[in-house]
């Protein structure tokens, strides 16, 4: 089941994660959320926090 979270302004956004690998070799995880149900849906992990800027609506997600 794929986290979803409806911003102040009433969009919904999915939340996705990737693997990537960085420059000296390290695999990282990243977080994103789109407008759509992707493929890399995930839960959002017990160790992060959705933050939305008041400004535009925009989520990010940061540890706690």
């Amino acid at each position: 089941m794929a986290y979803k979270h409806t911003n102040s302004k009433g969009v919904t956004y999915y939340l996705n994660s990737k693997d990537v690998t960085l420059r000296g070799g390290k695999v990282q995880t990243i977080y994103y959320f789109s407008k759509d149900q992707r493929k890399e849906a995930c839960d959002l992990p017990g160790d992060r926090v959705v933050n939305e800027n008041p400004r535009n609506g925009f989520l990010t997600v940061k540890r706690k």
